[in-house]
């Protein structure tokens, strides 16, 4: 990623219309009560960090955010429409794109043919136009394909594109989810524990990447890490949870400066 800048504190967002806004979600399993009221919103190409232990509820806002959950209570809004009733194959068409804490990819299937995956939900296509090769389907195939290495290029995968990802490092599997979710072309990216496995010279190289896809595409980026000098680095708010509550939310500065999150979050050893 040679033409990537080197990663600097980000300037205040500016403020923009309200592209996702989560309102008093509560989800429970049996007795126990994962998120309690959290509301928050992210503002259109904004980075927005969540951030809390384990435990504190990120990832269960996350699945209600992708619809692997459906809240007991509260609504999500996104661009002005209510996800809750889409089923979870719709989300990616709706304009929001994931990746995964543990990386989900399918290890015999090459680089290309796992980011090209995440470009069907741009399509039209079905099984027998194209078991029977029809125009129209080959023409979707070709886009696919283009859009597909259009993200490899992007990430600086195009060496690695004909290979199986079952042998590939983590950090360079991690790469290809991240392409795979761009080939969707999302409008907001949930980004769950990107910089987990990798080295610090990974992280770095995250950190930039995470800033310059926002920059090149526009896209809106919703960021759960527990490495808190990365999210501290590239997001412009910051959202805490502890106990599935929101306990603070504010700039970077702020959030580093706050006696609850000090307390709940990092702690005497900087956890």
């Amino acid at each position: 990623m040679g033409t990537v800048q080197p990663l600097k504190r980000p300037a205040a967002a500016a403020p923009g219309r309200t592209l996702l806004e989560v309102r008093d979600v509560v989800v429970r399993f049996g007795g126990i009560v994962a998120l309690d009221k959290v509301s928050f919103e992210i503002r259109e190409h904004e980075v927005l960090g969540l951030i809390g232990p384990n435990g504190a509820g990120k990832t269960t806002m996350f699945n209600c955010l992708s619809r692997l959950y459906t809240p007991n209570e509260g609504r999500i809004v996104f661009d002005g429409q209510p996800i809750l009733q889409r089923s979870p194959h719709r989300m990616a068409e709706a304009g929001i794109g994931r990746t995964f804490q543990n990386v989900a990819l399918f290890r015999t299937l090459t680089v290309l043919q796992n980011v090209m995956i995440g470009g069907h939900t741009r399509t039209r296509g079905d099984f027998f136009s194209d078991a029977l090769g029809l125009p129209w389907s080959r023409r979707a195939n070709r886009a696919l394909e283009d859009a597909a290495w259009e993200a490899i290029d992007y990430l600086d995968l195009q060496a690695v594109a004909h290979l199986p990802v079952a042998g590939l490092p983590f950090g360079t599997q991690k790469r290809v989810e991240l392409a795979r979710a761009l080939t969707s072309r999302p409008r907001l990216l949930l980004l769950d524990e990107p910089a987990g496995g990798l080295n610090h010279e990974e992280v770095d190289e995250l950190g930039r990447l995470i800033r310059q896809i926002r920059a090149d595409r526009g896209v809106t980026v919703l960021l759960v890490e527990h490495h808190m000098s990365l999210v501290m680095a590239v997001s412009d708010r910051v959202v805490a949870l502890d106990f599935g509550r929101k306990i603070a939310q504010g700039t970077p500065a702020e959030i580093q400066r706050n006696e609850d999150v000090i307390r709940a979050y990092l702690g005497t050893e900087g956890r």
